[in-house]
């Protein structure tokens, strides 16, 4: 892990652990790398209970509630479905905080209203459940490193 994913990951830690609070994730495009991140903290799991990798629309709808209905609306990529997939990591977890992520990453994939590097991201915490779009350039691993980056970014932002 390189040295900022690491100061990240160690810096949520602090926040989570200092907070009393447990972490969930639930990753579409980014495979598990939040996840990956968090874990390669030593005592992190004082502070992660578990990560859901959800890449097909099947296993977003089996383990974490999206709904049919919502995937057909609006896409995997989207806020209504991050926020209903954030919402269910903490409906099959014993955490108060998530996040979830999903996104067209490349290099195919994406269209005009979804182009390649739209990436979704929701939020639950106990005072609710948010959700945003970023656009990232680059090729695959730059879309998806720069993902794992704000979700961690932002999750700190959010339990100061």
């Amino acid at each position: 892990m390189t040295t900022d994913l690491q100061a990240l990951a160690e810096q949520l830690g602090q926040r989570l652990a200092a907070s009393g609070l447990m972490l969930a994730t639930a990753e579409s495009c980014t495979g598990g790398w939040i996840s990956k991140c968090v874990t390669d903290i030593a005592g992190s799991s004082a502070w992660l209970d578990r990560a859901f990798v959800t890449y097909s629309n099947a296993a977003k709808q089996d383990m974490l509630g999206v709904t049919v209905d919502t995937l057909a609306a609006h896409g995997a990529v989207s806020e209504p479905v991050v926020r209903q997939m954030a919402a269910g990591a903490l409906a099959h977890s014993a955490a108060q905080v998530a996040v979830a992520v999903s996104g067209v990453a490349g290099p195919g994939g994406g269209s005009a209203n979804k182009p390649v590097g739209t990436v979704c991201f929701g939020f639950a915490l106990p005072a609710g459940v948010s959700a945003e779009t970023m656009h990232f350039p680059g090729d695959r691993d730059a879309v998806r490193r720069q993902s794992v980056v704000h979700a961690l970014s932002r999750l700190i932002a959010l339990l100061s």
